[in-house]
């Protein structure tokens, strides 16, 4: 059977659009779950080193059975590895843990020490040295995305950040856009919290879908990539159920309609930087 999942392409990069995330899985549930996550027909894993579970992570993938060449496997740079011999040292060591290179490598947060310069400096030198196949962002602002990308001689491919309906993304989007860039969203389900908001739910009934399905199709059809995360292989299976409805621009705009003020759920960002004003 053909995957009939969407997906990006990126600076020539071919990028599922709904991944499985990992964040918070105990490794044996990281290895189930990417096991079964692969043979439900997801092709995309997010993972980092800062979660312990890298070496579950490359275990599941060869428990599924998936050729490695069908998966987009991302792992991420912990802030402690910043300085450049430190960067250098994490990338090899993720791709020890993971067994395979990943694919997308990603800055977890931004740091103002050491510099952009060094860090960037050093992703870069870690995709020249094979450690991965592109590099990219986690939780970074506008303007330090606008900055990192200048420092880049390599395209960034995505900034990975939380988003779902309770919280406008609007100007991150316009700025990912610009660079010629992407969007992946960390928490597309608000942790949950959409399964009981009315309007999606509203929504929902028309499309006889669940809340969960109608959020990561509304992700998906503004571009954005969604990695859900869930023990359960039957929500995972629901969560992958998305590629036989669309929504309308009605149905969009008033998902859209959502965001709130209050409405970031993780918020780790140093005092060095501020998100973006709504």
């Amino acid at each position: 059977m053909t995957n009939p999942q969407l997906s990006l392409t990126v600076d020539g990069l071919t990028i599922p659009q709904l991944g499985f995330g990992t964040w918070q899985l105990e490794p044996a549930d990281a290895r189930r779950m990417v096991a079964e996550a692969l043979r439900i027909g997801y092709r995309h894993i997010d993972t980092a080193w800062i979660y312990k579970n890298e070496a579950a992570v490359g275990d599941g993938i060869r428990d599924s059975g998936v050729a490695r060449e069908d998966i987009w496997l991302t792992t991420k740079i912990w802030t402690a590895h910043f300085e450049r011999d430190a960067l250098l040292r994490q990338a090899e060591e993720s791709a020890r843990n993971l067994g395979f290179t990943p694919d997308l490598l990603l800055l977890h947060w931004p740091k103002a020490k050491p510099t952009f310069a060094e860090t960037i400096g050093a992703l870069n030198e870690a995709k020249d040295q094979g450690l991965t196949r592109a590099i990219g962002l986690s939780n970074f602002p506008s303007g330090q995305f606008r900055e990192a990308q200048r420092l880049s001689p390599a395209r960034l491919v995505t900034n990975q950040v939380e988003y779902h309906p309770y919280l406008s993304l609007k100007t991150l989007r316009d700025t990912a856009a610009e660079l010629g860039s992407s969007i992946t969203a960390w928490s597309p389900l608000a942790q949950g919290k959409i399964s009981d908001d009315e309007v999606i739910g509203q929504i929902a009934s028309a499309h006889g879908k669940t809340a969960g399905q109608v959020t990561l199709r509304w992700l998906v059809q503004q571009g954005v990539i969604a990695i859900p995360r869930t023990t359960k292989a039957e929500r995972a299976a629901e969560n992958f159920d998305i590629w036989d409805f669309q929504l309308s621009d009605n149905d969009m705009a008033r998902i859209h309609a959502l965001n709130r003020a209050d409405g970031r759920l993780g918020d780790w960002l140093d005092k060095d930087f501020q998100w973006d004003k709504v």
